[in-house]
C-alpha cells in the first residue's frame, strides 16, 4: 500500500472513530499533498509524500519553539500532537552511526577532499538519506568530515 493510500485509509478510520485531532492533522497533510500535486502537475510518489510530511513536521517544530517562547503551552501541545501524528508516516530514522557510515562511504566514493566538495557530497547523500535522517545533522557530519 502506498503512503498516500495509507494516509487516506487512516483519515477514514479517524472519521469513524471521531478522533478530531488526528483527523485535523491528516486533513492538513492531505491538503499539502494535493497542493504540491496541483502546483507541480504530478502524482507524488512515496518519497515526495515523505518530503511533504517532513516539511510539515519542521514547521510544527518551529511553531512549538515560538509558542513556548511566548508562554502559550496550550498551542505548543497541539503542535506537538500534530508532530506525533505526522511523524508516524515517516520512514524509520537511521541511527547516528549509520548516518556517519553513509557519510564516510560517500566521501570515499566521491573522493571529496575539502569544503569546496560539500555540494558534490551532499548531492550524493541527499537521495540516499532523505526522509531517513535529519539533513541538518548530515550537513554537520559532512562539514566535519571535509574539515578534518
Amino acid at each position: 500500500m502506498s503512503l498516500k493510500a495509507r494516509i487516506t485509509e487512516d483519515m477514514k478510520s479517524a472519521m469513524k472513530a471521531k478522533e478530531a485531532a488526528k483527523l485535523s492533522a491528516i486533513r492538513l497533510l492531505n491538503a499539502a499533498i494535493k497542493q504540491k500535486e496541483v502546483d507541480e502537475r504530478i502524482e507524488l510518489d512515496d518519497a515526495a509524500v515523505a518530503a511533504v510530511i517532513e516539511k510539515l513536521v519542521k514547521q510544527r517544530k518551529d511553531s512549538v519553539t515560538q509558542y513556548e517562547a511566548a508562554n502559550r503551552q496550550d498551542l505548543a501541545d497541539i503542535e506537538k500532537a500534530e508532530i506525533e501524528i505526522l511523524s508516524a508516516y515517516l520512514p524509520e530514522k537511521m541511527s547516528s552511526e549509520e548516518v556517519a557510515a553513509a557519510v564516510a562511504a560517500a566521501v570515499a566514493q566521491t573522493g571529496a577532499k575539502g569544503p569546496a566538495d560539500m555540494g558534490k557530497l551532499m548531492g550524493v547523500l541527499k537521495p540516499q538519506l532523505a526522509g531517513k535522517a535529519d539533513m541538518a545533522e548530515v550537513s554537520k557530519l559532512v562539514k566535519a568530515a571535509l574539515a578534518g
